[in-house]
């Protein structure tokens, strides 16, 4: 079943959960319910927002993701459930035990794929897609040609337009493309741990202060569906 992804925005909102269901109540609307089961990503977008500790519970124990948002409204933090599979341990093994040219082979993968999820976006506008098609199919075990750094640079200036920097520091069209990026992480980094794979271990990105380098990997291919909203 596919699971929901839910966002709670009204400034006063207050979250409870009562016999496996999510309680909402927000000033001057009826209160809601939501079954717990159904939920994979939960975003609270209130600073005034209310929980019970209970909230926390029934989500993560249910396997969903908590996203929690700043003042600017930008994802600044979230949670996931520690026990996530049940062969977790043997599978964490395999994961920490893979081989090099395994993790090159999976990257590769992983870019050609989001090169060519890049390429369906500029067919939607007819924009150049044929390079980008034939840039994933040259794509080698590792990226050693870093084809997807190549992709980026004819990519964005066919979907937005010459004047377009990527920058995730910007306003506008930038701040629409980065939160829903975390979104998107969010998802993914549950679908991680609900295999019972490690998030912080990664195949491309290894930063040390990354907790999530394994979803920002798999995250990749489906960027380009979030820059298909965003134009």
């Amino acid at each position: 079943m596919l699971r929901k992804t839910v966002e709670f925005s009204t400034p006063g909102t207050r979250l409870s959960v009562a016999h496996r269901q999510l309680v909402i109540q927000r000033p001057d609307l009826p209160k809601a319910t939501l079954p717990i089961e159904d939920l994979g990503v939960v975003i609270v977008d209130d600073v005034r927002a209310t929980y019970t500790q209970a909230v926390f519970l029934e989500l993560l124990d249910a396997g969903a993701t908590v996203l929690v948002t700043g003042r600017d409204h930008l994802p600044i933090g979230m949670m996931l459930p520690l026990d996530g599979h049940h062969v977790q341990a043997e599978r964490h093994r395999a994961q920490v035990q893979a081989s090099e040219p395994v993790r090159k082979q999976a990257w590769q993968a992983i870019v050609r794929a989001k090169i060519n999820q890049q390429a369906a976006v500029l067919a939607q506008f007819n924009e150049g897609h044929k390079r980008l098609a034939a840039m994933a199919r040259k794509v080698r075990s590792g990226d050693p040609d870093n084809l997807e750094a190549q992709a980026a640079q004819r990519y964005w200036p066919l979907l937005f337009g010459q004047g377009f920097c990527r920058d995730r520091e910007a306003e506008g069209v930038n701040a629409l493309l980065n939160y829903g990026y975390a979104v998107l992480r969010a998802a993914v980094a549950r679908a991680i741990v609900a295999t019972g794979l490690i998030p912080s271990l990664g195949v491309h990105h290894r930063h040390r202060n990354n907790p999530f380098c394994l979803a920002d990997d798999l995250l990749e291919p489906y960027r380009p569906y979030v820059d298909w909203r965003g134009r």
